[in-house]
């Protein structure tokens, strides 16, 4: 191989390097294929040359008979260019997602569950697998960020990851890996064309290069724009979506029926984004859109894998959906720490509260069960039913609210996991923190 390649694809990786904060550690991912096992080459002469901690983490899937030799062979190249090796081996589960899919999220897990918050992970996806990414996604229907394709870098989980090499052709990296005497796998599955990916890669970009021979380098640039445009788009959007935000997690259903329908569409998935929800099929999307203007008391509930999106008051609220509460009553003394199926209270009855001398009867916690009343200071007795509409808790809340007991009379009202929302009168909750 002529060097001025070879010496590209160092440049690139003396790039990345600069771009890494001093003192943290890089991570290659290395499958133990031609482009993983040529990265953990290279990257160990660059960093040994800038004097940079190296390591290499491997991830066996347990899908295939290979995979044991997948590790066997990333063990061999870590130990011969003395890199430290971590392997993670997960559990793929392909239901609803498929095959691909699914291995791809478990792989993820394991690097964020296994390298430091603070390292650099360097990936070995380079120009073809680019393009590859963009006509699946362009095949898929998908938008700007989906045609935007894989980024060069990405900030998740504490970790930061980086294909160095996503300008390079997979040509280069085969000669350059054959100029070096490397090995490597092959990895069986990459002939079976009955997946996407490999189909587009045998079969479809093929006959495309037959015609057009820069074909894996256009679609590249297109992804790049389609990168470049939604990086500009997302800033816009996040401007507006603050100016729509009601509350946390809240946003003016009102205001946002007053955007055209493709900023409505834009706004409600860069929501999602925001929170780390997946974003909605383009069938749920619309009838969520559809009853943005319902009357102020229905109770709109649209969900999808992952989400419900519910609407109440003119407020849209999107969370994760709502795990039922399990049956549950405890005795509490007030000064124990307390434990809820939501999690801790983080509340305690202030030493000098006269509750004791109030009544003999222990204190009872709970969920919420309707008919509540409780005597607040200066406002005398009050429905809790009542307080909860005044104060617009929503209604999918009020039945997972914690309430304190003593005999027959509330005496606390708290919304888990730490937030009080109300006290009786000659009741006095503090945070444990404070108590001494």
């Amino acid at each position: 191989m002529a060097p001025q390649p070879l010496n590209r694809l160092h440049g690139l990786l003396n790039d990345a390097l600069a771009e890494t904060p001093p003192g943290r550690s890089i991570w290659v991912a290395l499958s133990g294929g031609l482009d993983s096992c040529l990265l953990l080459t290279l990257a160990a002469a660059v960093s040994e040359q800038a004097g940079r901690d190296l390591r290499a983490i491997h991830i066996n899937h347990g899908l295939q008979a290979a995979a044991s030799t997948f590790e066997a062979h990333a063990r061999l190249l870590c130990e011969r260019l003395g890199i430290p090796l971590a392997v993670a081996n997960v559990a793929v589960d392909a239901q609803g997602e498929g095959i691909e899919g699914a291995a791809r999220n478990a792989r993820y897990e394991a690097f964020f569950a296994t390298i430091p918050t603070g390292d650099t992970l360097w990936l070995a996806q380079h120009q073809d697998d680019q393009a590859e990414t963009f006509l699946l996604a362009a095949l898929r229907g998908s938008g700007v960020r989906g045609l935007a394709g894989m980024p060069y870098r990405r900030d998740a989980q504490g970790i930061t990851l980086v294909r160095p090499w996503l300008t390079a052709q997979r040509a280069a990296l085969e000669q350059a890996a054959r100029s070096l005497g490397l090995t490597w796998c092959e990895d069986p599955t990459n002939s079976d064309i009955s997946l996407d990916r490999n189909r587009l890669r045998h079969r479809v970009l093929p006959a495309l290069r037959e015609r057009w021979p820069a074909v894996d380098a256009a679609l590249a640039n297109s992804a790049a724009h389609a990168s470049e445009a939604h990086a500009v788009l997302s800033e816009y959007v996040q401007a507006e979506l603050s100016g729509l935000m009601a509350g946390e997690g809240q946003v003016d259903a009102s205001e946002l029926s007053k955007r055209s329908r493709p900023r409505q569409r834009l706004l409600i998935r860069a929501l999602c984004q925001q929170q780390g929800l997946p974003t909605p099929p383009q069938k749920r999307l619309e009838s969520l859109l559809d009853q943005l203007l319902a009357s102020a008391d229905a109770q709109v509930c649209v969900e999808w894998q992952g989400v419900q999106a519910r609407l109440w008051r003119q407020r849209l609220y999107l969370m994760a959906p709502l795990e039922p509460l399990p049956a549950w009553e405890v005795s509490w003394d007030g000064q124990t720490p307390l434990e809820t199926p939501l999690g801790p209270l983080g509340w305690q009855v202030a030493l000098s509260s006269p509750l004791s001398q109030r009544s003999s009867q222990p204190l009872k916690v709970t969920w919420r069960q309707g008919g509540e009343v409780i005597e607040l200071p200066t406002r005398g007795r009050r429905d809790l039913k009542r307080l909860l509409q005044e104060s617009n808790v929503p209604p999918w809340e009020r039945g997972r609210l914690v309430v304190v007991m003593q005999a027959e009379a509330c005496v606390g009202v708290f919304q888990p996991p730490d937030k009080l929302l109300w006290q009786a009168a000659g009741v006095w909750f503090r945070p444990e923190a404070v108590l001494v």
